[in-house]
């Protein structure tokens, strides 16, 4: 018999490496280096008995499509792109005591009341706290089939014998397999149950959705392959300073990657939000400086958030630059731009901005609102508080275009907003029917004369500000 090999693979990043050593070269953390046992038995490719081959078929064949399973969870259904897909897998990660088992367990009680054969499977709390749970949330009269196993191996043939049409593992850092020496959250272990998993959700047409940890730096732990083996990638985010929580899709073969959920928690679990909108201006004063409204898009909705901002003087020699919400990157380029081709300075003066409510915006539409926020606060003047701001800032000063633009105007037209401070393209496109008037804004250089007129002027809708 050979004799097994050993290597030394990173728990991290799950690099693998031939020796052990105190820091992974791949990821730098420390100690994060673990024996594996490698078998040598392997055979050779031209020592092989010859096999049955794969059948091949043509790529323009005809293909039948298979009904989604619906959630009645519409924010839910709205990320996974219509549904779950039989024979899929999903991976949904998040940080702790976010709502991931909280959604999906009100998830499967739906299911279940549909007349879907749901299963739920926990790895980390006993069968009581599920139920204790479940009368919380109104979904323990529900037909779920629920057990609490780590193994893998009772775990498959169960689940075999049953034939589900929906499974949820929460979550998969505590299944362990024994063909594997190793201990249970380990790369070799995450990685030998999600492949055996995703195998059982391709052979037998059941939705998987695994429950997965995430790191100190918010992404899922165990080896990025797990991310590549499943269909569909979820990131449940939120603050929990605040009430709402964020379903994000960062990977999906079945439907957009842009795509947000919005949800609410409540002590009866989380409620589904339809207008995020009006939730994250909640409690917003109608007048004050360094305060901008962003009509944003996140997927195929249009989102309005305010963006915070406050310029202050530098109480120490290096100004602070603070961001929440926001790329950092982004904001130094901005300020960069306003102080080159402006003439704004900003030397001694410390800049914090903020996305209130803890949304995070990622797209650079919001660049000409985070300017009109920044350019308010330094020169203590609020902006029109019936308009939205939203533009792209290029690096010579100009203010270009974004995409969908009618769709943000119709947002903010529905919540009460009168006008918009948009690019001068946006304007050139307006017609008798358009949904808002349009505030031109050309160049950044026109952005902050309508603000020092403000200023001059004392006024706050001076006409400087006018459509």
């Amino acid at each position: 018999m050979p004799k097994p090999s050993s290597i030394f693979v990173c728990q991290s990043c799950g690099s693998v490496h031939g020796k052990w050593a105190g820091r992974c070269d791949a990821c730098g953390e420390w100690n994060t280096l673990v024996e594996e046992a490698q078998s040598q038995n392997a055979v050779p490719a031209h020592k092989r008995k010859k096999g049955r081959g794969i059948d091949f078929v043509d790529l323009g064949g005809e293909t039948q499509d298979v009904p989604r399973l619906k959630t009645n969870i519409s924010e839910l259904d709205r990320v996974t792109g219509g549904g779950l897909v039989p024979g899929s897998a999903l991976l949904v990660g998040g940080d702790p005591g976010i709502g991931k088992s909280t959604l999906l367990l009100q998830a499967t009680g739906k299911l279940a009341a549909g007349g879907i054969k749901t299963f739920y499977i926990s790895g980390e709390e006993s069968t009581g706290q599920v139920r204790r749970r479940a009368k919380r949330l109104g979904v323990s009269d529900t037909p779920v089939s629920l057990a609490a196993e780590t193994s893998l191996g009772p775990i498959l043939d169960g689940l075999m014998s049953q034939k589900p049409d929906v499974v949820i593992i929460d979550s998969i850092q505590t299944l362990w397999t024994d063909q594997l020496g190793a201990a249970p959250g380990t790369v070799a272990q995450v990685r030998a149950c999600a492949q055996e998993l995703t195998r059982f959700a391709k052979k037998t047409g059941a939705c998987v959705i695994l429950v997965g940890h995430v790191t100190k730096d918010g992404q899922i732990a165990g080896p990025r392959v797990v991310e590549h083996m499943v269909d569909a990638v979820l990131y449940f985010e939120g603050d929990r300073a605040h009430q709402f929580r964020i379903l994000r899709a960062h990977k999906n073969r079945f439907g957009p990657t842009d795509e947000i959920g919005v949800f609410e928690m409540r002590e009866t679990g989380l409620s589904e939000v339809p207008n995020p909108s009006a939730l994250f201006l909640d409690g917003r004063s109608d007048a004050s400086a360094g305060a901008a409204v962003f009509a944003g898009l996140e997927g195929s909705r249009p989102v309005l958030t305010e963006i915070q901002a406050l310029v202050a003087p530098a109480a120490f020699g290096t100004p602070r630059r603070a961001v929440v919400g926001w790329d950092s990157g982004r904001l130094a380029m901005v300020l960069a731009v306003l102080e080159a081709r402006c003439g704004v300075s900003f030397a001694g003066k410390d800049v914090y901005l903020n996305v209130a409510g803890g949304l995070r915006i990622n797209e650079p539409a919001a660049d000409l609102a985070v300017a009109a926020a920044i350019a308010s606060s330094a020169f203590d003047m609020p902006l029109p508080a019936d308009s939205v701001v939203f533009g792209e800032i290029s690096l010579s000063g100009d203010v270009r275009p974004v995409g969908r633009s009618e769709a943000r105007l119709k947002e903010a037209a529905k919540l009460g907003f009168t006008r918009a401070i948009a690019p001068k393209a946006v304007k050139s496109q307006e017609n008798d029917n358009s949904v808002l008037p349009i505030i031109a804004i050309k160049t950044l250089t026109d952005l902050i004369r309508r603000v020092e007129a403000s200023t001059d002027t004392g006024l706050e809708h001076p006409s400087s500000w006018a459509a």
